[in-house]
């Protein structure tokens, strides 16, 4: 294991698979073990999102500086003009409270992340069932316009395909036998106790 670094947790998914239902479930389950990873987001807050949250919320301007000084150790353009990525100060900041840090991220920042530390890494895949059910779950949040929830299921068959680069694939049928599933996966590389 990297001097520098502790272990990490990352969640991946398509949009709508269930990895942030996931997520929450192993969060609440063991706080004193593990802790969010706040990825940092060109996008607007949704609904009751709070800045430092659910996300570290800036400008793009911010976040392209932020990029030129290195402090991430993932970032993507998920979707035109809007950043994602994964700070550098917020795995240390989790490291540093003795807990290892969820990543609940894209398809490209959990491989590019775990190319950079593959030693340090559990990666989850979460999968639907289905991209037809994937689509009902979508449409059922009614945050999204025709055209955003085609780009989001065209993104999804493609993320699909690199579920394979993954640590652990988990179909979420049914979300209760999932979270199982990645709990136990996750107590197997963070140690029962």
């Amino acid at each position: 294991m990297s001097a520098d670094f502790g272990k990490i947790i990352i969640l991946t998914a398509p949009s709508g698979a269930g990895k942030t239902s996931i997520t929450r479930y192993l969060l609440n389950k063991y706080p004193d073990r593990l802790a969010f990873s706040i990825s940092a987001a060109t996008r607007p807050p949704r609904g009751n999102e709070k800045d430092g949250v659910d996300y570290h919320f800036m400008s793009v301007a911010e976040f392209q500086d932020r990029i030129h000084k290195n402090e991430f150790m993932e970032w993507e353009m998920v979707y035109e003009g809007k950043y994602y990525g994964t700070l550098k100060s917020e795995m240390r900041r989790i490291w540093n409270e003795g807990k290892t840090p969820v990543l609940d991220i894209d398809v490209k920042g959990a491989i590019h992340i775990q190319q950079q530390y593959p030693e340090n890494i559990l990666s989850l895949f979460i999968e639907p069932p289905s991209i037809e059910e994937l689509q009902r779950r979508l449409t059922g949040r009614g945050t999204e316009s025709p055209e955003s929830l085609q780009a989001r299921v065209n993104k999804a068959a493609y993320e699909l395909s690199f579920k394979e680069h993954f640590h652990k694939e988990i179909i979420n049928e049914n979300l209760e036998q999932a979270c199982k599933d990645a709990e136990e996966a996750v107590l197997g590389f963070i140690g029962e106790g």
